[in-house]
Formats: structure tokens, C-alpha cells, sequence
């Protein structure tokens, strides 16, 4: 039986009462490595009616960003391959999405060094259930804003991708591209690390997907390797996907 706040992706099948739906569902990420702080806080926020995903570290962290676009971030500060200060930084670099510090860490320095980084909010652990959703709802109203991103942000391999003005950044020079190959870059960068077959990246870039498209794009392909090897990153960066597509490799 459908509620009245069921989100429209989770229908199949069945037409909707669209004058029962009153708002999508915010999607809220929560980056931490303990297990059953993550467990806690997914049944809070979902038992609230938020859509919630996880990042156990600040790499996968910026990948969820970069996947689900989320309207809200709960980060924690002390976790292993990339802490939560690090973390804070490249996701102010990526865009304006809200972040609530949760951490353990409750002294005044770390409190305002927090705030002053960019987080809207700083909560300390242990939390309460329901402060939890208090902060979240506070937050969320606060900014009431079409959240987009502005980056992209692979730290391992040093590259930035600014969404807005169309720059690639390697180890923070700039790489020169034409629109064309900015393009498709983009395309693999919002799926990393995930393959991309050919005809998305034919649909997205050229509007169409036809051999001669593809042929265009594995062109696009050979230019990005070359340009980009030259400013730094490893040759295998772009894999070729045996008869499927491309993939970004933003791990190594």
C-alpha cells in the first residue's frame, strides 16, 4: 500500500496519487568507520524519513558525493587513508553541501576549527537519537538551496575537476583541454570507479550513439591519455573496459 511519503523512484508498476506526495526524500551521507555508529545513525536517519549511504573514509566519501549528490553530510574527524579534516577541505572544494562534524574530538579548539573549515554543525559523540535529527532538520532548513556540485576530487592521483568553468587541475596545474575532451572526462568522472560503456558516453557527449561517435570518443580517449600522462598521471589511468567501455581508475 502506498504512503503518502513514498518517493516516486520507489514505485514500479503502479501509478501514484501525485497530490499525496508531498516532498522527495533528502539523501543524507554518512561517512565513518565504526560499523555500528554507522548502523545507528542509518536507522535514526531513516526512521526520520531521510534516504541515507555510507563512506567508510574520506576517498569513498568523495566518491559518494561525486555518485549520489547529497543534500546533507554527517562526517566523523578520526578515521583511517584520509581523516575528516582532510575530508572537509576537498568537500568544500566540490561544492557548498552542508556537513555536521559528529566526533569525539569535544574540545572548544577542534569545535571552532570545525566551523571554521566550512562544517554548519558540530555535534559531539555520544549523541542523542533524537538531537541527531534535530541537527539534520536545522541544517537542512537552513540551507534550503538546489545543491550542484562544483568539482570533482580524486586525491590519490592529484586531479580536480571544476565542473563550472571546465578546468582540469593535476596536482593543482591547470591541464588545457577542448570542450570535447572535457566532456568525456566528465562523463567518467561522475561514475568513478565505475565502468562507462560507450553509449553513455556517445549519448552524453555527442547526442547520439552511432559508429562513427565512437569512434570519435576513443579519439577523445588517445588525447586525454597522452595529455594527461604528460602532466602527471599514471599512463593506466583510463582503462579500457574489454567491449563495454572505459574506466576511470581514481584509486591507485
Amino acid at each position: 500500500m502506498y504512503t503518502g511519503m513514498q518517493s516516486l523512484e520507489t514505485v514500479r508498476g503502479l501509478g501514484v496519487d501525485l497530490d499525496e506526495i508531498t516532498q522527495e526524500r533528502k539523501r543524507v551521507l554518512v561517512v565513518e568507520d565504526e560499523p555500528d555508529t554507522v548502523f545507528l545513525l542509518k536507522q535514526v536517519l531513516r526512521m526520520a524519513g531521510y534516504n541515507v549511504v555510507s563512506a567508510e573514509n574520506g576517498n569513498e566519501a568523495l566518491k559518494k558525493v561525486a555518485e549520489y549528490n547529497p543534500d546533507l553530510v554527517l562526517l566523523d574527524l578520526m578515521m583511517p587513508d584520509m581523516d575528516g579534516w582532510q575530508t572537509m577541505t576537498h568537500l568544500r572544494e566540490m561544492g557548498d553541501t552542508p556537513v555536521i562534524i559528529v566526533s569525539a574530538l569535544d574540545g572548544k579548539t577542534e569545535v571552532v576549527h570545525g566551523l571554521h573549515m566550512g562544517a554548519d554543525d558540530y555535534l559531539t559523540k555520544p549523541f542523542h537519537n533524537d538531537e541527531v535529527v534535530a541537527r539534520v532538520q536545522a541544517v537542512l532548513r537552513r540551507s534550503g538551496r538546489n545543491q550542484e556540485l562544483n568539482s570533482l576530487v580524486f586525491p590519490k592521483i592529484g586531479l580536480t575537476i571544476e565542473l563550472k568553468n571546465q578546468e582540469v587541475l593535476v596536482n593543482r596545474r591547470i591541464v588545457q583541454l577542448t570542450s570535447r575532451e572535457f566532456a568525456v572526462l566528465s562523463v567518467l568522472a561522475r561514475h568513478a570507479p565505475t565502468a562507462v560503456d560507450y553509449r553513455t558516453i556517445s549519448m552524453d557527449v555527442w547526442g547520439d550513439d552511432n559508429p562513427r561517435t565512437r569512434n570519435r570518443t576513443k579519439y577523445l580517449i588517445y588525447l586525454l591519455r597522452q595529455k594527461l600522462t604528460k602532466a602527471g598521471v599514471r599512463s593506466d589511468f583510463i582503462m579500457n573496459v574489454d567491449r563495454l567501455g572505459y574506466r576511470l581508475m581514481v584509486d591507485q
